[in-house]
C-alpha cells in the first residue's frame, strides 16, 4: 500500500511541476510591456523601463523561472504587479470561499447522484427513464444560465436567498445558507447528471455479473447483495467521475462567483487574467494544481481500498 501511495504521489508531483513550468513560460513569453500596463499609457518611457527592471523583467526567462521556483518552494509566491499585495495571503483568504462552494457542491452531487443512479438501476422502467431525462436536462442547461434562473426565481422573485455576496459560516450559519445555497446548487446540477449516469451504469454492469447470481443463490437478501457487494463494486468508477467533477467544479466556480458576486478564486482569476498579472495567475496555478494532485491522490487511495487489485497495477 505504501508503494502504491508513493507512486501516485510522485506521478502527481511530476505532472504538477510540468504544468506549472509550462504555464510560467507561456505567461512570461506573452506578458508584453508589463511596465506600461502597470503605469498606464501616459507614463514616460524612463519610468516604464525602471518599473520593468524593478519587477525583474530584464532578466532572462530561465533566471526568472529559477528565482520564482526558489521563492515558491518557501511559500512566497511574490506580490501582485498591479496591487502590490502578497499573492500567498490573497489566495489563502479567497481559497476558503471557493472551497466552501466546491466541496458543498461535491457533497450534494455525491448524495443526489447516488440516490438517482441507484434508483434508476434497481427500479428500472419509468424511474430509469425519468432519471435519464433529468440527467439529460442537467447536461443541456449551461451552468451560468441555471445560476441566472435560480437568482431570478429564488432570490429576486421569492426572496428566499440573497442574490449576491457571501457570508462565511463562522460569522453566521443562517447567512451562509442564504448566500451559499444557490451557488452550490448551480454548480452541482451538471455534475450530478454525470455521476448519476455513471452510478447507474456501474450498478447495472455489476448486477449482470456471475458472482451476483452466486450470492443470490446462497440465500443472501437482495438488500445485502446490493448494499454490501454491488455498491462497493460500482463505487470505483463513480469515485473516478466524482473526482473529475470536483476538478471541473473549480473551473465552473469562476462563472458562478462572477454571477453571485462572491469574492473567491474565480473572481480573482478573471481579474488577474484580464490585467495580465502573472504572479497572481501563477499563484492560482499553484493553488489549483495542488488541489488537483490532492484530490487525485485521495481518489486513488479510495480506489485502492474499494478494489485491492488497483494497488498492484
Amino acid at each position: 500500500m505504501l508503494r502504491f501511495v508513493l507512486t501516485r504521489l510522485l506521478s502527481g508531483i511530476a505532472l504538477f511541476a510540468a504544468a506549472s513550468s509550462l504555464a510560467f513560460l507561456l505567461l512570461n513569453v506573452g506578458a508584453g510591456d508589463v511596465g506600461r500596463s502597470v503605469l498606464g499609457p501616459t507614463a514616460p518611457q524612463a519610468a516604464v523601463d525602471a518599473k520593468n527592471a524593478a519587477l525583474g523583467l530584464d532578466d532572462p526567462v530561465v533566471v526568472r523561472y529559477l528565482s520564482w521556483v526558489g521563492h515558491a518552494l518557501s511559500g512566497d509566491l511574490g506580490t501582485s504587479w498591479f496591487t502590490s499585495q502578497p499573492v500567498t495571503g490573497t489566495i489563502v483568504s479567497r481559497l476558503s470561499v471557493t472551497l466552501t462552494l466546491v466541496v458543498g457542491a461535491t457533497l450534494l452531487t455525491a448524495v443526489a447522484a447516488t440516490l438517482l443512479g441507484v434508483t434508476a438501476a434497481l427500479r428500472g422502467g419509468w424511474a430509469d427513464r425519468v432519471v435519464q431525462v433529468v440527467a439529460l436536462l442537467g447536461y443541456a442547461i449551461p451552468g451560468f444560465l441555471l445560476a441566472l434562473l435560480l437568482v431570478r426565481l429564488f432570490a429576486l422573485d421569492l426572496g428566499w436567498f440573497a442574490p449576491t455576496g457571501f457570508v462565511p459560516f463562522p460569522e453566521s450559519a443562517r447567512g451562509w445558507l442564504g448566500t451559499a445555497t444557490l451557488p452550490i446548487v448551480a454548480l452541482s446540477v451538471g455534475a450530478t447528471a454525470a455521476v448519476a449516469l455513471q452510478v447507474r451504469g456501474a450498478i447495472l454492469d455489476a448486477l449482470r455479473q456471475d458472482w451476483v447470481r452466486t450470492l443470490r443463490s446462497r440465500g443472501l437478501s437482495e438488500r445485502r447483495v446490493v448494499l454490501k457487494h454491488v455498491l462497493r463494486n460500482a463505487g470505483g468508477p463513480a469515485l473516478t467521475v466524482l473526482g473529475l467533477q470536483f476538478i471541473g467544479l473549480l473551473g465552473g466556480a469562476v462563472i458562478v462567483e462572477q454571477i453571485f458576486a462572491i469574492p473567491g478564486l474565480g473572481q480573482m482569476s478573471v481579474t488577474a487574467t484580464a490585467t495580465g498579472d502573472v504572479p497572481v495567475v501563477m499563484g492560482l496555478v499553484i493553488a489549483v494544481g495542488t488541489l488537483v494532485v490532492l484530490v487525485n491522490l485521495a481518489i486513488d487511495l479510495a480506489q485502492g481500498v474499494l478494489n485491492p487489485k488497483v494497488r498492484v497495477r
